[in-house]
């Protein structure tokens, strides 16, 4: 496993930087605090602080180049859909929760990890799962009453707003290195076994006196560029787009069972999968020159995760202007599609963002 490098060492000083920089800022006292969890979607540099490979670490250019003009562990080229909503929220950008030092607090916390699933096998020893960022939150809070006392910091967590990104690679990693699984398992009861162990982080995080969650329904994996240059024919990988369209099925399902059961159970669920599924076949209608291939990669679509030469393959190919590629690199999004997937989340119609847009529940404090 690799160590921590002076990419980190520079990036830690940078963001603790801009972090003071935010707090100075004259805010209103009540603002809603973000917190943030999942995984490559939210990870704002949450692998840097951790034991891990390239593989799973963004830290080196090219990432970042667009709109920070550095490596911040970001798997794109710029910001995240977590850094537009807390801009519309009039928050700073949130940090990594392994970034804060003694009980610090600015606006609330990111736990995402790349390469993070629900599953405790999946990549376990490289990433920091959903279960061990429930127990991050937990020892968050704690130290928030601690600072803070009981009724201020039970305020910020019920009035906050929880966003997550999961299960991802719960899936890529049964596709892409364990095909036989689906042998002895179906992929249904598969994609239960996720969505269930989802259902149970939440429960734990509403239990700690989180209200409020905003998801993303899972994104067409099948047809990713890495997916695309595994299937040998430049098409979508058809198990992949399977797992993905039982997990949008079930994770509805299973929101609204939560809002029943669980009293003040809000949500908003953004359809990722038909926002990002229309950009890749009419690509053009929404601005971009290329909706299949990634910027930064090589091999057939960028499909190969070579982007910054770090994951074991030196050479990659990098084009020229990052805004017209819906894909950065061979798995996840440019700062471009990010930023219009979190204008559709946070005040999209019901027909991409449903029940509530993540306006409405900033806004609200009971809806």
């Amino acid at each position: 496993m690799s160590t921590p490098n002076i990419h980190i060492l520079f990036f830690a000083i940078f963001a603790s930087l801009l972090s003071s920089a935010c707090c100075d800022i004259d805010r209103p006292q009540h603002d809603v605090a973000l917190f943030v969890f999942g995984d490559s979607l939210n990870d704002a540099g949450t692998n840097n602080y951790i034991n891990t490979t390239a593989s799973f670490r963004a830290n080196f250019p090219p990432y970042g180049e667009t709109f920070f003009h550095y490596p911040t562990g970001r798997f794109t080229d710029g910001r995240l859909v977590a850094d537009f909503i807390a801009e519309y929220a009039k928050l700073p950008l949130i940090p990594p929760y392994l970034q804060l030092e003694n009980n610090e607090f600015v606006g609330g916390a990111n736990f995402a990890s790349g390469g993070a699933g629900v599953l405790p096998d999946t990549y376990q020893g490289y990433v920091v799962d959903l279960g061990t960022q429930l127990k991050q939150f937990e020892k968050l809070v704690k130290g928030l009453r601690k600072k803070l006392g009981d009724e201020k910091a039970k305020r910020i967590v019920s009035e906050g707003v929880y966003m997550i990104s999961i299960g991802a690679n719960d899936y890529l990693t049964s596709v892409l290195n364990n095909p036989t699984l689906f042998q002895s398992i179906s992929m249904e009861d598969y994609v239960g076994m996720v969505v269930g162990n989802i259902s149970t982080v939440l429960e734990g995080i509403y239990k700690v006196g989180a209200r409020k969650f905003g998801f993303f329904a899972m994104l067409p994996l099948g047809c990713l560029p890495a997916l695309r240059l595994v299937s040998g024919n430049g098409s979508c990988s058809r198990p992949a787009t399977e797992l993905v369209k039982f997990h949008n099925v079930a994770l509805p399902a299973t929101l609204a069972k939560l809002e029943s059961q669980l009293q003040g159970f809000k949500y908003t669920l953004f359809d990722m999968y038909t926002s990002l599924n229309k950009r890749i076949q009419y690509p053009s209608k929404y601005g971009f020159k290329d909706g299949k291939t990634a910027c930064c990669g090589s091999g057939p679509y960028g499909g190969n995760s070579s982007c910054g030469g770090m994951r074991g393959v030196r050479e990659y190919s990098l084009c020229p202007n990052p805004g017209q590629y819906l894909f950065f690199d061979s798995y996840h999004p440019s700062e471009r599609a990010y930023r219009q997937f979190a204008q559709l989340m946070w005040n999209g119609s019901s027909r991409t963002t449903k029940p509530y847009n993540l306006e409405a529940l900033f806004k609200h404090g009971n809806i």
